[in-house]
């Protein structure tokens, strides 16, 4: 089943507030990895097509912004600030000690499939860090004890599914 099929009443609403197709192409480029967990070389000429768009410009957005993901990620994608002033408030430590109780490296995925954490640049929220971004959700005022409790409930989570 292609995206348009699935996601037709989605789509048609994305495109709805747009007068030009194109314009809608960064909303449907969400759909397209909510559905896949990345933006694909297939979900680009798909997005393409729905846009009426070159598959070249819409994968030269894709790549531009980080909020898409060119490879495959776990179903919790993890994404913790590291830029000065969250670093200032511990983030790096906060980070590697992330990474240690996931047993993955920096931009890693856990042998589950389920987490893949990597460090990004200012999600705005630096009065709270540490902090990340699950799925484009933030979780703030984070600490190891929190975060395991987090991971854990996503885990539990994940396995009702």
């Amino acid at each position: 089943m292609t995206l348009q099929q699935k996601y037709t009443e989605r789509i048609e609403k994305a495109l709805a507030k747009y007068p030009d197709k194109r314009s809608a192409v960064m909303p449907v480029l969400h759909i397209a990895q909510e559905e896949y967990g990345w933006v694909s070389p297939e979900a680009i000429i798909e997005v393409a097509e729905i846009c009426d768009m070159d598959p070249t410009q819409v994968k030269s957005i894709a790549g531009f912004y980080t909020m898409y993901s060119k490879h495959p990620k776990g179903k919790y994608w993890l994404q913790v600030c590291t830029d000065l002033p969250c670093a200032l408030r511990g983030a790096d430590q906060f980070y590697q000690e992330l990474l240690d109780y996931l047993g993955v490296e920096d931009h890693g995925t856990t042998t589950d499939g389920l987490f893949t954490a990597e460090h990004v640049m200012c999600l705005a929220a630096c009065d709270k860090a540490p902090m990340l971004q699950c799925n484009f959700h933030y979780q703030e005022s984070l600490n190891m004890e929190k975060m395991k409790s987090l991971i854990e409930e996503w885990r539990a989570e994940a396995q009702k599914k």
